[in-house]
């Protein structure tokens, strides 16, 4: 048993949402943009056609709720594809940046400093933004101006990955300062080290100084 054709729903409402192209405008006579935006104003269908095969065009239907309707001389595959980008990159931009945060307390040790290093580098190449933060306890907030440098610290050594957004500042009990990724993510390259400047060469030898040469003359003498 042939089992039904059942249409699928998706690609119709897709095929609808498309506007009609060449053969599929069936209407007696269209108002008439060209290639170049120009206004060509209201020509049969037959002529419109007849202009979009001799320019190797498509003849697009942009206004079909106009009287005539609206149609535009075009390469539809390449306005398609241009279409689809730009809603790709629209896409894109409006992505949610998340925000992680990296937390560490005055006294914590070598070790476990750099896995929170480590962790933070992780976040910046995934295009994650980071926050700092340093939490104090009792009288350790009078060490503030030491991890205010401490966070500086950590903002040159993830410079190769990121860029301060929001400098150090103390938010009640802590201290926190905003990473923001640098464009590449987890392709963006360490920061290179300047070139070692070359050596001066050697100054010359200076110049022999020979025997001084005494002359006599009767009446005197050259030196």
């Amino acid at each position: 048993m042939v089992a039904p054709n059942i249409p699928n729903r998706q690609q119709d409402d897709a095929r609808a949402r498309e506007p009609r192209v060449n053969h599929r405008i069936r209407v007696p006579e269209v108002r008439l943009v060209g290639l170049d935006g120009d206004q060509l104003g209201v020509v049969p269908i037959e002529e419109a056609m007849r202009m979009a095969q001799e320019a190797g065009v498509d003849l697009v239907e942009v206004a079909a709720a106009a009287r005539p309707p609206v149609c535009k001389l075009m390469d539809y595959g390449k306005f398609k594809y241009l279409q689809k980008k730009k809603a790709a990159e629209a896409k894109r931009s409006s992505t949610h940046i998340e925000v992680k945060e990296v937390k560490f307390r005055p006294k914590t040790d070598d070790h476990d400093f750099q896995t929170k290093m480590n962790q933070a580098r992780r976040f910046l190449q995934d295009g994650d933004r980071v926050k700092v933060t340093v939490m104090f306890r009792g009288r350790e907030i009078a060490y503030a101006r030491m991890q205010q440098e401490r966070l500086m610290e950590i903002a040159n050594a993830l410079a190769d990955v990121s860029a301060v957004d929001v400098l150090p500042k103390v938010e009640g009990r802590n201290m926190s300062m905003m990473l923001n990724p640098k464009r590449g993510g987890a392709h963006a390259k360490p920061a290179e080290a300047p070139p070692p400047t070359p050596p001066a060469a050697p100054s010359p030898p200076p110049a022999p100084t020979g025997p001084t040469v005494t002359t006599r003359r009767s009446g005197g003498s050259i030196t």
